[in-house]
């Protein structure tokens, strides 16, 4: 039986054309759900409430709805702020990830702006889906595709999901902040195994400040 997230997300079902592989068609939701929204209250309640309404927005972008990803950008990079949450149990994972330069200009380990420009090297804000694995400069890597006005040029700004040195752990208890990505969503490589297993192709990501 579904539980109560599982509801609040996912129901009622209906199926449609799988667009990133040639899988059987998936299920999906068909209409905003109706009881009240329920997260691990370690995320603050007015970002999952925002989450939830992109994610009913592009409901028919995902492929799959089981975990989805929330960043929380008004919280200090060192602390532990994107959340990978399971819509079945209600399980949230916690881990750093770093937020770009353009965003903390005066590195204060703080994002003070979003931006979706081309060479802001800042982060954007809204909901993504998560598209493909690829080997990029970091290693394993995977890219994202900016589902709103917010974040529309993610794709052609190169803004993926990597690891990187400067978001591990160690950093952040040394400095007391990560360093700064150029936009993307840069995490340790632990988490990143994490991030990638289970955040995979047709994913929902969120991002933004509560």
């Amino acid at each position: 039986m579904p539980s109560v997230l599982k509801a609040q997300i996912a129901e009622p079902y209906r199926t449609r054309t799988d667009r990133y592989t040639d899988v059987p068609p998936r299920p999906y939701a068909s209409a905003p759900a109706t009881v009240r929204p329920y997260a691990d209250p370690v995320i603050d309640p007015r970002l999952v409430a925002r989450a939830r309404a992109s994610f009913d927005a592009h409901r028919n972008s995902l492929r799959s709805i089981d975990v989805v990803g929330i960043a929380d950008f008004s919280k200090a990079s060192g602390e532990s702020r994107f959340y990978l949450l399971d819509t079945n149990s209600g399980r949230v994972t916690r881990h750093l990830v770093a937020h770009g330069r353009g965003s903390d200009p005066e590195h204060t380990g703080f994002l003070q702006r979003f931006s979706n420009a081309p060479g802001s090297e800042a982060t954007s804000s809204g909901g993504y889906v998560t598209t493909e694995f690829y080997p990029g400069r970091y290693g394993r890597a995977m890219r994202v595709r900016g589902l709103d006005y917010t974040n529309s040029n993610a794709e052609s700004r190169a803004i993926v999901v990597h690891s990187a040195w400067y978001a591990e752990p160690q950093v952040a208890a040394m400095q007391g902040r990560l360093g700064r990505s150029e936009g993307c969503f840069a995490f340790s490589y632990q988490s990143l195994q994490e991030v990638l297993a289970r955040l995979g192709p047709g994913r929902f990501l969120y991002a933004d400040r509560a």
